[in-house]
């Protein structure tokens, strides 16, 4: 007998479901490969006993496809990847996201799937359109209460604003961004009798934003009366963003279960079982009368939960990684988010592009280290989680020596560290030996491949080519910036030339803090694929290594080899050493940098707003000196920003982004707060 069916009778019975959120590491455009990873987790579902399982949005194509989401042809293989999968939901219900297109628009949608049959496609009605975010260029907002219906494989199969009763259980969902918005659906769902609200999302990683989502989740729950399942998208899928793998499950104003985040894993299950009296579905009338199911938004399907046993569903879930991790509760959460996610990114550009490691320019400075101790510790969180034959797996593209992965019990990468990752350090006659030991400190402490070079013949040779053209001699009193910036870019071909060779990833060693002032070398450290640290200021990397010093990421230890860099203060060594060369006395103390900084760029604040903002903040300090260095920053920031726009691709991690392609516009081109900066006193 159906739920609905007793109820009608006046049983107040409770049907117990075993639901899962299903987070997936997918590639943008890899149809094939998505599909395949979404039926896996499917399949795994249903061994474990789970009946209704919620997947990201936009699951099947990737959330970063850009402008193939205006291909036509790309989304009609996208709905017919569909019905591949719903072959694969015997006994199930399940969404799948992917762009539709209805009329030739192109909508974002999630596809309900039962036993087999797609119920319906239900349309995101909010778009997001702030910062990584240009969904309006790409899809149509739905509106509110709008039904249709399409053809799909010769069916007529609604699609719009709708809810779906399964045997006496309404379901229906808030699609990312819909939960973000003042006005969100799940107000609406609940007056329809809604008992769970799916949420299938893409959300992307940013510092703290995790808890931001637990809120929204359990101000609905609280709210509104009814359960909720959250699953986001996991890992690198399309270069910047990255994506936490966050899932949740909550009910009655609590979070009742929680997947890991930063996982190395193709999918990952977190799931529960929740406990639907039904009733929900017939507290409230629906928003519209008088139609019929279709036409007002109720899709009824006879779909039949099964009794699956308690005792089965307990032993599923419990042997799943559920709660939070210990890491989560750290009181160094920022440098912990900061290692995890990081490491994924890279690891999964890595191979994703199908590169054979990663190449460094390690000078033994701050920013270099930390790029080479990211890329070890990539290596050690996805050998922790998946072990030797998991890793191995992931990177079956290359040709791995045997000795390599003897053993399932083996926790030494330095074998694998050492084949992936190559550093060199390449010296001129005005690098110390400071920063030589601090390399080679590095280079041993992570296992890489570690050459050192000496470059200062070949710097020589630049020189004195260029002096004879233009008759007269180089010198530091004349010619210091050219002086300084011919060291940087003799260092890129070399490094280049080992990327090349080894046919690996080269990674630019450049932070935040210098792509705002633009203090790079354009074709020198900037040179290389991807710019891992390009997304976080100085100051916090300096601290980061300090921390990985001393501490490290629960789990994974401390470095203490980072003393020789941490002792340092931050030069880029490209004068001769008796001028005792400090990037701080080149610039400005970088935690005055990154608060000009932030308060121009995050917060949008004038010059003049600037320097009482400053001076408040730092009432010891001479307002000249003030003044001076807001004048500095914004000549800097504004005559730099073709530097940023030919930066490397970097990851995104918080509000503060310079990125010009997917965060912060500035016209290369401007007047420089000329007339502005002339006025502060």
């Amino acid at each position: 007998m159906f739920l609905s069916e007793r109820l009608e009778m006046g049983e107040t019975q409770f049907q117990n479901i075993a639901v899962a959120a299903a987070v997936l590491n997918q590639t943008a455009l890899d149809l094939d490969g998505n599909t395949h990873r979404i039926i896996s987790a499917i399949e795994n579902a249903r061994d474990q006993g789970f009946q209704i399982v919620c997947l990201p949005e936009l699951c099947l194509t990737g959330y970063g496809c850009e402008d193939q989401f205006l291909s036509s042809g790309f989304c009609d293989d996208a709905l017919q990847a569909v019905s591949r999968i719903a072959a694969a939901t015997d006994s199930m219900v399940t969404c799948v996201g992917l762009p539709l297109r209805y009329q030739s628009q192109p909508f974002n949608v999630c596809a309900l799937i039962a036993d087999g049959r797609i119920l319906g496609f239900v349309a995101k009605q909010h778009l997001a359109r702030e910062g990584l975010h240009y969904e309006p260029r790409w899809f149509r907002p739905w509106q509110i209460g709008h039904v249709v219906t399409i053809k799909v494989d010769g069916k007529e199969v609604p699609l719009g604003d709708l809810v779906f009763e399964l045997d006496g259980i309404r379901l229906g969902f808030e699609i990312c961004e819909d939960a973000w918005v003042e006005n969100r659906p799940a107000g609406r769902l609940a007056r329809r009798g809604v008992d769970l609200i799916l949420n299938p999302s893409a959300s992307h990683f940013a510092f703290g934003k995790n808890r931001v989502r637990q809120q929204l989740i359990i101000d609905a729950t609280q709210e509104y009366g009814l359960s909720y399942v959250y699953a986001n998208l996991l890992g690198n899928e399309a270069g910047r963003a990255i994506y936490d793998g966050d899932a949740y499950l909550a009910k009655d104003g609590r979070i009742l279960k929680s997947g890991p985040r930063f996982s190395y894993r193709d999918w990952f299950l977190t799931g529960d079982v929740l406990s639907f009296s039904g009733s929900e579905s017939l507290r409230a009338p629906d928003m519209v009368t008088g139609m019929d199911d279709v036409d007002r938004g109720l899709v009824r399907s006879d779909f039949t939960w099964k009794e699956t046993p308690l005792e089965v569903v307990r032993e599923a879930t419990e042997t799943s990684i559920s709660g939070e991790l210990d890491w989560e509760n750290s009181k160094y959460i920022k440098e912990e988010e900061f290692s995890r996610s990081v490491s994924l990114g890279l690891f999964d550009y890595v191979r994703k592009s199908r590169s054979r490691g990663v190449v460094v320019s390690l000078s033994g400075g701050a920013d270099s280290a930390a790029v080479v101790c990211l890329s070890r510790l990539m290596l050690e969180f996805a050998q922790a989680e998946l072990r030797d034959s998991g890793l191995s797996e992931k990177l079956d593209y290359l040709d791995f020596p045997e000795s390599f992965f003897k053993s399932e019990d083996s926790d030494s990468i330095d074998p694998l560290a050492d084949f992936l990752i190559l550093t060199a350090y390449q010296a001129t006659t005005n690098s110390s030996e400071v920063t030589r030991a601090a390399a080679k400190e590095v280079a041993q402490g992570c296992g890489t491949h570690h050459v050192e070079l000496d470059i200062e013949n070949l710097v020589n040779r630049y020189t004195t080519l260029i002096s004879n053209a233009i008759g007269r001699e180089l010198s530091w009193e004349t010619d210091d910036i050219t002086l300084q910036n011919i060291q940087a870019r003799t260092r890129s071909p070399s490094i280049w030339m080992f990327a090349n060779i080894r046919n690996a990833l080269l990674l630019s060693t450049s932070n935040r803090s210098e792509a705002a002032v633009g203090y790079a070398t354009m074709d020198g450290d900037t040179s290389g694929g991807l710019a891992p640290v390009a997304g976080i200021d100085k100051a916090f990397l300096m601290n980061w290594l300090g921390w990985l010093e001393t501490t490290g990421p629960q789990g994974m230890g401390s470095r203490p080899f980072l003393n020789g860099v941490n002792r340092q203060l931050p030069t880029a060594e490209l004068r001769p050493m008796e001028r005792n060369q400090t990037d701080e006395d080149d610039l400005m103390p970088y935690t005055v940098l990154d608060f000009i900084e932030r308060a121009a760029v995050r917060d949008k604040k004038m010059p003049r707003e600037i320097v009482e903002l400053l001076a408040l903040d730092n009432p010891t300090i001479d307002r000249v000196q003030i003044v001076s260095w807001i004048r500095r920053f914004f000549q800097l920031w504004c005559r730099n920003q073709w530097k940023r726009e030919r930066y490397a691709p970097s990851f995104h991690l918080d509000d503060e982004s310079l990125d010009p392609k997917t965060w912060c516009r500035f016209p290369i081109l401007s007047g420089g707060f000329v007339s502005e900066l002339n006025s502060l006193q």
